[in-house]
């Protein structure tokens, strides 16, 4: 069937909202589906009436819009999220880097698309799926110039023969997600003789689960950035200068002047405060448009007065049954550092450690940072094989006087990434895989690693 125009192809798109893929299904196909990818051909083929192909054009070519049919999750607060990234199209490394922005295959597939939200519900069959709501998607120019970024960063690394090296990390809301069956795929790349891993141009699931919440709840999003900057600057850029004006300045002075109580024991009041800031009414990082899209989570980071820094930084707890059955790719951890950023809010003393005596440090500086694809898959993903091998093993209890050793990879396994414990004390415990009882341990980064970070 041909769509003259677009009110007609939205009109029959939103005669599915409301609709279960049972429904919606005049074919049979539905008993059949092995997989969520082929709900999108019942859309396709029962809904819109035309046949399923393969073809890079848009699938509705007349119009020049994409079909897109994606999931959303109810989350246990009752908040909405994107279930995935949604895919748009396989990058060819060896064509990519001729086009400019405005010609690239990103945007030849996602100028204009249809997007058709259905909730997932893992406690139900395919069947009973619904379609909750059906919209025309056309990206802000603000999100335009962010993916414009995002792109650039994406081309740079195949330019330069990085096309091995690419992270979904290392950008914001567009991303090169990994494609294949199995990790032993690979492509040939033009500038360098290192084969590359399959990828797709992808809008990040953070991205994505802001689109859900734009259309199916009230919730509006606040932005940091005024219209037209982030034409002119990074997210970054726009960080340091919202926040530069206050470096120098004692958290009790960044607590005054924002209203926000002094309570160090308070986990919430470091982000409060730097959201307001950055001039936004949230009382939560998370809660601000870019943070949310582009997937960016905080750290606070305490240097001691001659720049070192004391402390490990903890980023979760270990969940033993995920480590023992997850492969790498699908683990906790891997997705931890190779698909979010870490803004670290940087304070430091003026005074030396004592014990039990209290410091107020001084805010110094901000830095945007991901975790580079060659740690990922070398020194922190050593520390997680190892830790993995050992918990399928036997984790080794060793009780000493005051506390209770283990044979998991410690602070001085490769001086990145490392495991111990994160309990409230010695009696806050898990049960492990093989029946015994560990005190809560968390995956650290090691401080001489965050201090490498800061200072480079």
């Amino acid at each position: 069937m041909r769509y003259e125009t677009i009110q007609e192809l939205m009109d029959k798109a939103r005669e599915a909202e409301g609709k279960t893929f049972g429904e919606i299904d005049t074919t049979g196909r539905i008993k059949n589906v092995r997989s969520k990818g082929s709900l999108g051909h019942i859309i396709e083929e029962s809904h819109f009436g035309y046949p399923i192909n393969s073809d890079a054009r848009p699938d509705f070519e007349e119009l020049g819009i994409e079909l897109k049919v994606t999931p959303f999750k109810k989350n246990k607060n009752g908040t909405y999220s994107s279930k995935e990234r949604l895919v748009l199209n396989m990058i060819d490394y060896h064509s990519e880097h001729r086009y400019s922005f405005e010609t690239s295959s990103f945007l030849s597939k996602a100028t204009s698309m249809l997007i058709m939200l259905y909730q997932y519900e893992p406690e139900i069959p395919m069947d009973d799926y619904r379609i909750y709501k059906a919209f025309l998607n056309e990206f802000s120019e603000e999100d335009l110039a962010v993916m414009r970024q995002d792109w650039e960063t994406i081309v740079t690394k195949i330019k330069n023969g990085e096309a091995h090296l690419i992270s979904e990390a290392d950008t914001m809301y567009l991303s090169a997600c990994t494609k294949g069956a199995n990790g032993s795929i690979v492509r040939t790349q033009p500038f360098s003789d290192e084969p590359a891993k399959p990828r797709a141009f992808s809008l990040k699931a953070s991205y994505m689960s802001g689109l859900v919440r734009k259309y199916l709840t009230p919730e509006l999003m606040e932005s940091i950035a005024n219209q037209g900057e982030l034409n002119e600057m990074s997210i970054e850029e726009l960080l340091e200068t919202r926040l530069s004006a206050h470096y120098g300045k004692t958290l009790i002075d960044l607590c005054e002047e924002t209203k926000v109580p002094y309570n160090p024991r308070n986990k919430a009041m470091i982000p409060h405060v730097m959201a307001k800031l950055l001039g936004v009414q949230k009382t939560d990082l998370s809660g601000i448009e870019e943070f949310a899209k582009a997937n960016i989570k905080f750290k606070t980071v305490a240097r001691e007065p001659d720049g070192t820094i004391r402390e490990h930084m903890s980023f979760g707890k270990v969940d033993f049954e995920n480590l023992c059955q997850s492969d790498w790719e699908d683990s906790d951890l891997y997705d931890t550092f190779a698909e979010q950023k870490y803004l670290f809010l940087e304070f430091q003393y003026d005074e030396e450690y004592v014990s039990k005596k209290k410091r107020i440090p001084r805010f110094v500086g901000i830095r945007l940072w991901n975790m580079p694809l060659e740690t990922i898959d070398g020194e922190l993903y050593e520390m997680w094989s190892e830790a993995r091998k050992i918990v399928r093993e036997g984790v080794e209890l060793i009780p000493m006087k005051n506390r209770v050793k283990n044979n998991l990879p410690g602070p001085k396994f490769n001086r990145v990434a490392h495991v111990r414990s994160k309990g409230a004390d010695g009696d806050d415990k898990v049960r492990l895989p093989d029946g015994q009882w560990i005190t809560k341990q968390a995956f650290w980064l090691d401080r001489n690693y965050i201090q490498q970070i800061l200072d480079a």
